[in-house]
């Protein structure tokens, strides 16, 4: 590995873990200065159960002003983020709680973001302009899945053109993150299977790279095998609070940077960005998503990184070594195909009744260029447009 290359790990978030987290809520709030709060959530289901209730009860013990703002929903949208600055700045608001998963959490940043810059928030989400400051942020956590919990990224969906972008930045790092495992024992399977996909591919995509430090390999392995094992567990029996919580802390630690640290470049996120194209237009879960995406690049790749691929099926996936690293590795990328069945992910486009067009699959590589300005890739192996196409057709 080149000695040239520098990575960073920064995790300024205050995480307070555990049953009953939720309950430091008004505390946390006053420990971070804020006195005017909106409370940003997502499903209705919060209120129904008075969930949204008790939050709200504790921030009125500490004297603290809120406003609620909800209507987030999976792949969350420019439009609603844009309605939560208008709010913010009219109620002369000081800090964003949101309630909820990373979804909810990336709609709140996409705020945090808007507040602190005059022009249209999409900018930055489009790379025409550079945040400067963002609006202080913190959350209760209901899903584990995405980590925006901790890390320094969000990722908002543009109606218009119905394009999908995230924006990495430290200005958006949480001040505090109140993470209770049991609040995710009632999420429904498929929630909890998409969830175990995303959580282990933000790992994996820190993996799949030319080189990286002895240890920080050796985290990423476990955290890959146990995450496996827990979505498993969490699936069979909702409540058991070992699985819930290993995929909860496992969501945090897999995009907090922390699986960066001596890589030779910061990640591939290649099957992300490709995915973001597809859940962009076909709104689906980006779990699921990914877990059609993935296999597809592993299959398109492997030949420029058989030993990675082995490694991960010896040590995550149970494959018998043979001693052919190529033999080795396409045995992983079955072993992962069939777990993601065993779970109840989709493998193939087809198995969600997506069948994209030739047009559609032109538009996605397209689009997952920037139009022509960028590649994606580029350790392993640089990927174009044509690179792209492949991979969705693959994946149909």
């Amino acid at each position: 590995m080149g000695r040239n290359n520098l990575t960073n790990y920064y995790a300024p978030t205050d995480v307070i873990f555990g049953p009953g987290a939720e309950m430091q809520l008004g505390k946390a709030l006053k420990k971070y200065g804020a006195k005017r709060v909106l409370v940003h959530y997502g499903s209705e289901r919060i209120v129904k159960n008075g969930f949204l209730g008790k939050l709200l009860a504790l921030i009125d013990e500490e004297g603290i002003y809120h406003v609620e703002f909800g209507g987030v929903v999976p792949n969350p949208r420019l439009s609603l983020a844009k309605q939560g600055i208008e709010l913010y700045r009219k109620e002369n608001l000081d800090f964003i709680l949101a309630i909820g998963g990373g979804s909810v959490i990336d709609s709140a940043k996409c705020i945090a973001y808007g507040t602190c810059y005059d022009g249209d928030v999409w900018d930055i989400y489009s790379r025409k302009a550079d945040p400067v400051a963002a609006s202080p942020l913190g959350c209760v956590l209901t899903m584990a899945a995405a980590g925006s919990e901790m890390s320094d990224s969000s990722v908002i969906t543009n109606e218009d053109g119905w394009l999908k972008r995230g924006f990495s930045s430290d200005y958006i790092r949480l001040k505090f993150a109140l993470m209770n495992p049991e609040l995710t024992m009632t999420l429904p399977p498929y929630q909890t299977a998409a969830a175990t996909v995303d959580i282990m591919m933000h790992t994996m995509e820190r993996y799949f790279v030319k080189d990286t430090i002895p240890l920080t390999e050796e985290f990423q392995l476990a955290l890959c095998r146990k995450v496996k094992e827990a979505g498993a567990k969490a699936l069979q029996d909702p409540k058991d609070y070992n699985a819930r919580a290993d995929l909860m802390w496992g969501s945090s630690v897999s995009h907090n940077s922390f699986m960066n640290l001596g890589n030779s470049v910061r990640g591939d996120w290649a099957s992300h960005q490709i995915e973001h194209e597809l859940s962009g237009i076909f709104d689906v879960a980006h779990g699921a998503g990914l877990a059609v995406i993935w296999p597809a690049w592993a299959k398109y790749i492997l030949k420029d990184a058989p030993e990675k691929f082995a490694k991960f099926g010896y040590r995550v996936l149970d494959v018998e070594p043979t001693g052919d690293a190529l033999a080795d590795g396409k045995a992983a990328i079955e072993a992962m195909e069939e777990f993601y069945r065993s779970i109840g992910m989709p493998t193939r486009l087809s198995e969600m009744n997506i069948f994209p067009t030739e047009e559609q699959i032109e538009r996605m590589a397209e689009s997952c260029t920037f139009f022509g300005t960028r590649t994606l890739g580029g350790d392993l192996r640089t990927l174009y447009k044509e690179d792209l196409k492949a991979i969705y057709y693959l994946a149909k």
